[in-house]
């Protein structure tokens, strides 16, 4: 899906992206006004291209919309995550030793161990994990073959 994205930019007006660039870091970056039922042009071009990738990839115009916007609601989702966690203002960022105290293994016993990832700041590695996670069950569910993602930085 990446390469597609990256030559699809091109005729839709989006710019040449720069060397490396891969799907995170377009969505990322387009993370605010990139629901697709907005009208604005870069909008409309990221929406069009994102869907034509899907549709080129086989999928019929409804579900490459839906597919389309569960990528941008997970990507707006998780900009809002990473914000509200690096967010200084008002109270403060998020306190992951106040959450680490909370959770006790005897009250939690699913949510003890799993909290090196969740009071994790590599939000990187958070998106490039539920990016995969989309398209893989894309993949899975899907009647054509999406391409795969770049490794991670690439």
């Amino acid at each position: 899906m990446s390469s597609a994205l990256k030559s699809s930019r091109v005729s839709h007006g989006l710019g040449q992206p720069p060397h490396g660039e891969c799907v995170e870091s377009y969505l990322v970056q387009r993370r605010t006004g990139a629901d697709p039922r907005t009208a604005g042009h870069g909008t409309l071009g990221f929406a069009d291209t994102l869907i034509g990738v899907l549709r080129e990839a086989g999928f019929a115009p409804d579900d490459a919309a839906r597919a389309a916007l569960a990528l941008v609601h997970f990507t707006l989702g998780h900009t809002l995550e990473k914000q509200a966690a690096l967010q200084v203002a008002g109270d403060g960022p998020a306190d992951p030793d106040r959450l680490r105290a909370a959770v006790t293994p005897a009250r939690y016993p699913h949510l003890a161990p799993a909290l090196p990832v969740l009071t994790s700041t590599d939000f990187a590695a958070h998106f490039t994990f539920g990016l995969r996670l989309l398209l893989e069950g894309l993949r899975a569910t899907g009647p054509g073959p999406v391409p795969p993602l770049p490794p991670v930085g690439s």
